[in-house]
């Protein structure tokens, strides 16, 4: 089945939902042009997304996607907070400011009051990152005829999602720009790449497989369609257009060399995510144990970033980009979705 079957649109393009840095605006825009618009909810309050949902519906009448995490909330772990507030303790004594008194996440699992929050507008579409929610939740999304996707970096995830209730599976591959989907197992070895893992993911499974990580153009979306996908999700290459909200330091290090240089980092929220290299990934390695689990490390660097980013630098930023920016343009987010669908 295509994508566009599956799902009520006209191209097998979904837009990725990319948290911080987007709002309603890309996911009007993608699906008003044919696509999947999707709106990243895990760092909205309740009451930014019901605005983002008011001013979405709004304005499309076509098939969106709403995205929710589905983490664990970790319990606070003095010494591990000691630990990593002891490592950035020296950028704090560079820019003179004290470390925040308190830890904090700003970042939410799906939930029972999201649940009736986005009942009340019957999102076609449910998307999850980090696994599925429990059993009766996903029942919930699935009362008003909704259809879940969720991302799978392995061949066991993928299956795990088929036996517990995905109606499509996104394989994302470990090119993918953001945080690795991987909710199995926390280790980084078991990541393949897209072209790897996603034919092996559409011989396992028989619900629709959709190809995430890498792919920048009409020629990728091709590939990965000949590979057996329905469709194909897209992040990086929208990270440039007018309607997306990425920061000025973001667009220049996309627009520069720099976006040839991606690592796997756990600095800035504490869980595996593919960014552009910067200072802070450079002087304490992309990957270390210092931070505390996800989302708690975000907190202790805060300050360091606000700092940074108003003296113009990136050194503490995020700047989250797969391994093909080549996409990346400023253009207009229905102009990249017709290009990547070759229309």
């Amino acid at each position: 089945m295509t994508l566009q079957d599956f799902l009520g649109i006209d191209l097998p393009v979904i837009q990725a939902p990319m948290a911080g840095v987007q709002g309603s605006a890309l996911a009007v825009a993608v699906s008003n042009a044919g696509g999947l618009g999707s709106l990243p909810c895990a760092m909205l309050t309740p009451e930014a997304l019901r605005a983002e949902l008011q001013a979405l519906t709004a304005q499309t009448q076509r098939p969106y996607n709403v995205n929710f995490f589905c983490h664990t909330p970790p319990a606070p772990d003095a010494a591990r907070e000691a630990k990593w507030r002891a490592a950035l303790a020296p950028y704090y004594a560079e820019f003179g400011i004290a470390p925040p008194a308190a830890a904090g996440g700003g970042r939410a699992p799906f939930s029972p009051e999201f649940a009736d929050l986005i009942a009340e507008f019957k999102p076609p579409v449910v998307s999850f990152h980090f696994g599925l929610p429990s059993a009766d939740l996903l029942q919930r999304v699935k009362s008003w005829g909704a259809k879940v996707l969720s991302s799978a970096t392995t061949l066991a995830e993928a299956r795990w999602l088929e036996a517990n209730g995905a109606d499509a599976i996104i394989a994302q591959g470990l090119e993918a720009g953001g945080h690795r989907g991987l909710f199995l197992t926390d280790d980084l070895t078991t990541q393949l790449g897209t072209l790897a893992l996603l034919p092996q993911v559409v011989r396992a499974v028989r619900v629709p497989v959709i190809a995430a990580g890498g792919i920048a153009d009409a020629a990728g979306v091709k590939a990965a369609l000949a590979l057996g996908a329905a469709g194909v999700q897209v992040g990086t290459s929208y990270l440039l257009c007018p309607e997306a909200t990425t920061t000025a330091l973001h667009r220049a290090a996309l627009k520069s060399p720099r976006a040839e240089h991606t690592a796997l980092t756990n600095l800035i929220t504490g869980r595996p995510a593919r960014g552009m290299y910067n200072r802070l990934m450079r002087e304490l390695g992309p990957l270390s144990e210092a931070p505390p689990a996800f989302p708690l490390a975000t907190a202790a660097l805060g300050p360091l970033k606000a700092a940074a980013e108003a003296l113009g630098r990136d050194d503490f930023s995020t700047l989250w980009s797969g391994q093909n920016a080549s996409g990346c343009r400023e253009l207009p987010a229905a102009e990249v979705t017709r290009r990547l669908a070759g229309a």
